[in-house]
């Protein structure tokens, strides 16, 4: 059990990685606090199973300052500190470059940037003050490494996750925070439902075309699965991972090489 007794944050854990990652860690031994937008009762109906003595859901919002500051105070009145923060909730949406996306520029680069630095800041702040350092996790992806002609903004939103991961990692350092990234390439969870019809729409695809296509693309020959990122989200928030931090660790089937 390699977090035995941590507390762990755990954002966009509805469903998809971010419940693979609550189900490992509380397997690995973890207290966890599960965060989505989801109403507490999905959240609950999908916890039912959980020992509820490990757990606590939260109903908030990453983008709203109320909502990270709920997140942090709930979670020492029940855990009394925080050790790893997976910061995970984030949005997808594409459209034509050349098409009118404002809309999408806001709503991506609220959840995806402003909501992922701002809880990374403010869990950063009670890691310090105190003491005995931190692990914190952000969920990039393999897009935030190239460009895509319809996906700009979340590529974009992605690329900034990296790089506040680097920024905050030499910031961090002296305190014993480690700050690091996984970026997963294309893995089988309910958002690639909504990815697929928006391909299918702007690419002229008959629906479940480009998922197919996608998963041959992969060097391993098939779509990952959400709790095959567990295994790295496990490492980076143990104490193998001391020496590790500012890197984005990919866990995509070789999709991408860096």
């Amino acid at each position: 059990m390699q977090m035995k007794d941590k507390v762990a944050i755990v954002t966009g854990g509805a469903a998809g990685i971010g419940e693979a990652v609550v189900r490992r860690y509380l397997k690995e031994g973890a207290n966890v606090v599960v965060v989505d937008v989801k109403p507490a009762s999905e959240l609950e109906a999908t916890y039912a199973d959980a020992a509820k003595e490990k757990l606590l859901l939260l109903q908030a919002d990453v983008t709203k300052r109320d909502g990270i500051e709920a997140i942090v105070r709930s979670t020492i009145e029940r855990f009394g500190r925080i050790d790893v923060l997976f910061n995970n909730a984030a949005v997808f949406d594409m459209r034509p470059i050349l098409d009118e996306s404002w809309d999408i520029f806001d709503r991506l680069f609220s959840v995806n940037v402003k909501g992922m630095f701002f809880l990374m800041q403010r869990v950063a702040q009670q890691m310090v003050d105190q003491g005995g350092g931190g692990k914190i996790i952000n969920m990039a992806s393999q897009a935030g490494s190239r460009g895509e002609a319809l996906v700009a903004h979340y590529c974009a939103s992605k690329a900034a996750v990296i790089s506040y991961t680097q920024s905050a990692a030499l910031a961090l350092a002296a305190h014993r925070i480690n700050v690091n990234g996984i970026a997963p390439g294309v893995i089988d969870t309910p958002m690639w439902k909504e990815v697929d019809a928006l391909f299918s729409r702007y690419e002229n695809r008959p629906l479940g075309e480009k998922k197919r296509l996608v998963g041959e693309a992969v060097p391993l020959g098939r779509m990952g699965r959400p709790d095959e990122l567990t295994g790295a989200a496990v490492f980076l928030a143990s104490a193998d991972a001391d020496y590790i931090t500012a890197q984005t660790l990919n866990v995509d089937g070789g999709n991408w090489m860096s």
